[in-house]
């Protein structure tokens, strides 16, 4: 009973707000069409329709608000109105009464919050659709006092969430079946995205290992903090983490007049950005500014302060490989290299023509390529490329999504900071250094070190498996084998020959280029 009022409820918003109009106007049968006049009678919608959607996914609450911020990644299925203004919805929820936070926060440790706690502070510094944020002091391990953040969940967001998600996925069948465009905007499998997001940030341990993971990663970059997770403190509701002083990214009349370098601020955070991406595959995932500060303190001055980490995105390393020559192919405007990395990838189906996807990435990239690199606006060319990908079936993958949005979030930040920002030059150096340390002799020599305690307890072992496998072999087998094992080290002998040559290659280039240095100065 409870799921059908709240399903009542859902429907009288949508029509109050004038959403059936983007969906039921799309119908193809004319009683719905119909039903569209009729429910439109009486009602103002002035206001765009992107604006509309906003306000009724407000109206609705926490998780549809937060259905609306990652709906509002899926730029290739949504008109550029709508995308556009879902992306405000970050961090407008009215935050939760303090006793629920204080009550949530007892039940986790099991004890009074003074008892937590030496000072907590009931008013919240921050809310958004998931959680919450307390200042509070802390007495650590070691005894030392610590100003720290205290983010607790909403409470009830669970079993909410499993109803919401329900309807969704139910009004999800409707569209499927109803609409025109059902099967082209996949709406089940924007829920089911959703819904795997949803729960990631619901345990807010995995939001502390996700920044426990990016500290790690980006502690020699020296480019960025990322709070400390106490993990004395940490619980799925509730999680305690290092205090960030900061100013918000977007207060730039506060920055420049504290002396920090705006256009390095903006060169900053392409670099973290291809950083995370490329070399850790570990991104991220949710950098609206809101989740951003500077540092103004004397020995982290003007370094990026990362907050929230709730949506990461990975990559595996077949991911990054192909990701990194599609963005060095797009800088040297190979497109026939692009459509070939595209079916190797399996990315479009197999069978598709390369000259055909070759000729549409082509029509795409080429007229921002002849105006100044610094007028491109790579989220432009995204979404174009997201146009014609629908044309030849191009796969969308869930990662590669975050990635775009996040892409997209890094060239907004940027142009607002810098708008002579070049995000292509700025990108091309760091891609270009990454495929060389990826095929170079560093690489190989990684991955050998790494292989190296495998390849140590395998190698003696052979004799004995060796000697055991021919044992055990038909008589019939061994004269073959042996003849095997004599080829074997007959090529073993010549790879010999060739690694020594090739030793002595290298030496003697690195003796060579000795040589020219010293012939130089």
């Amino acid at each position: 009973m409870t799921r059908f009022y709240r399903g009542i409820f859902i429907v009288w918003v949508a029509l109050r707000y004038g959403l059936d109009e983007l969906v039921l106007t799309s119908f193809q049968k004319p009683w719905l069409r119909i039903v569209a006049r009729v429910v439109s009678i009486g009602r103002n919608l002035d206001a765009p329709r992107g604006q509309r959607l906003r306000e009724a996914l407000e109206r609705l609450g926490p998780i549809f608000v937060k259905f609306g911020q990652v709906l509002s990644t899926r730029r290739d299925l949504l008109p550029p109105d709508i995308a556009d203004e879902l992306a405000w919805l970050q961090d407008r929820v009215p935050p939760f009464p303090s006793a629920v936070a204080i009550a949530t926060i007892e039940r986790a440790f099991r004890r009074p919050v003074g008892d937590v706690f030496v000072q907590f502070d009931e008013t919240p510094v921050a809310s958004a659709s998931i959680a919450q944020v307390h200042f509070a002091t802390v007495r650590d391990a070691r005894g030392t006092l610590r100003e720290v953040a205290v983010k607790v969940l909403r409470p009830g967001m669970r079993r909410v969430m499993e109803k919401d998600l329900a309807l969704m996925a139910m009004m999800a069948g409707w569209v499927k079946s109803l609409s025109a465009d059902g099967k082209r905007l996949k709406p089940r499998e924007v829920i089911a995205e959703f819904d795997k997001y949803l729960h990631d940030e619901l345990d807010l341990v995995r939001e502390a290992a996700n920044a426990a993971q990016l500290r790690r990663n980006m502690e020699k970059l020296e480019l960025v903090l990322i709070p400390e997770m106490l993990w004395d403190f940490c619980h799925p509701e509730v999680i305690v983490m290092e205090r960030m002083n900061g100013v918000p990214i977007a207060q730039l009349d506060r920055l420049r007049a504290a002396g920090v370098d705006i256009p390095k601020l903006a060169r900053d955070g392409v670099t973290i950005f291809f950083t995370q991406v490329f070399r850790d595959g570990f991104f991220h995932a949710d950098m609206h500014p809101g989740n951003i500060m500077v540092s103004l303190a004397p020995q982290t001055f003007g370094r990026y302060i990362s907050l929230d980490f709730g949506i990461v995105g990975t990559l595996t390393e077949s991911d990054k490989e192909y990701l990194a020559q599609n963005f060095v192919a797009f800088f040297r405007r190979d497109y026939k290299r692009v459509a070939e990395l595209h079916l190797e990838s399996g990315w479009v189906p197999v069978g598709t023509r390369i000259d055909e996807l070759e000729a549409a990435i082509r029509t795409v990239c080429e007229p921002y390529f002849d105006r100044p690199l610094k007028e491109i606006s790579l989220g432009m060319v995204l979404m174009r490329l997201f146009q014609t990908s629908r044309r030849f079936h191009v796969e969308i993958q869930p990662q590669l999504v975050l990635l775009q949005k996040t892409l997209l979030n890094i060239e907004g930040l940027g142009r607002q900071l810098d708008p002579e920002l070049d995000l292509w030059a700025t990108a091309q150096p760091f891609l270009e250094k990454w495929m060389i340390d990826q095929i170079g002799p560093k690489r190989l020599f990684a991955q050998l070190r790494a292989e190296a305690p495998r390849y140590a307890k395998l190698l003696p072992q052979l004799p004995r498996l060796l000697h055991e496998y021919l044992e055990n072999k038909p008589a019939d087998h061994r004269q073959e084998l042996l003849l095997l094992l004599a080829a074997q080290k007959r090529t073993n002998r010549l790879l010999q020959i060739v690694i020594a040559a090739g030793i002595g290659f290298v030496l003697g280039l690195i003796v060579m280029q000795f040589v020219v240095r010293v012939a130089v100065f």
